[in-house]
């Protein structure tokens, strides 16, 4: 595992986007193309607009592949569909093709709406195992990562798949990557900031295992070291504890 612990969130999105950018060109050389899992929210906002213009020549485009890790069951352009957040800071800038960006389609039910991705990851990969090239990730103040709640069905699935999971707390469907098709990725990478985070990173990050209620512990690509991008607020119980 590697830490990248920074002051404050313009150096983590810089950091971010420099690491982004070195790995999508790695894939490019070696494979022609870069298969690149994008996360939802708000906190990736920042590097979404860096990478669409301070680094929008310092990689081929046109060869990347953008996926989305999860998303929310809400109609396309509802503001938390995780696809219009990265269309607007990213694809739209970058004029990135669509036949580029796999978005999930809410517009089918979620159990059909995770069969249906699922069935176009596995197209994309031409029935060849779907190791992508970078599983970019986010983690809640409560542990969860993708749509991996605490305490849900997906805390204790073995297949590597996209499935729909009820959320109960949200009383809401997501439609999610599950851990073992994240940990098959070649890189996998954790943006994490902010004070309110600092309670579920001391958890995830220490010795005790207990995926039920920390679902982040159950990230841990095979291929290459975790990297965790993440400020001083979010590692201040850490480091305490250290």
């Amino acid at each position: 595992m590697n830490l990248h612990i920074y002051e404050e969130i313009n150096a983590i999105n810089e950091a971010l986007a420099q690491y982004i950018i070195s790995i999508g060109r790695q894939a490019i050389v070696t494979n022609g193309r870069f298969n690149f899992v994008l996360t939802g929210g708000n906190s990736p906002k920042g590097v979404y607009e860096l990478l669409s213009t301070k680094y929008k020549l310092d990689i081929d485009w046109s060869k990347v592949f953008f996926f989305f890790g999860d998303e929310r069951t809400v109609e396309p352009f509802h503001k938390d569909y995780n696809g219009l957040m990265a269309k607007e800071t990213l694809f739209d800038h970058l004029k990135t093709p669509t036949d580029h960006i796999f978005y999930v389609n809410t517009y089918l039910q979620p159990q059909d709406a995770a069969a249906a991705y699922k069935k176009s990851i596995d197209k994309h990969f031409e029935g060849k195992e779907p190791i992508f090239d970078l599983i970019l990730l986010g983690m809640g103040d409560d542990a969860h990562t993708a749509s991996i709640f605490p305490h849900t069905t997906l805390t204790t699935v073995t297949e590597a798949d996209v499935q729909a999971v009820f959320v109960e707390k949200l009383n809401t469907y997501r439609v999610s990557f599950t851990a073992p098709l994240i940990n098959m990725a070649d890189h996998v990478a954790f943006l994490t900031f902010g004070k309110n985070k600092a309670t579920a990173l001391y958890h995830v990050l220490g010795p005790e295992k207990d995926y039920a209620s920390f679902p982040a512990q159950l990230i841990n690509p095979f291929r290459s070291p975790l990297n965790w991008f993440i400020d001083e607020e979010a590692y201040a119980l850490c480091k305490q504890s250290n």
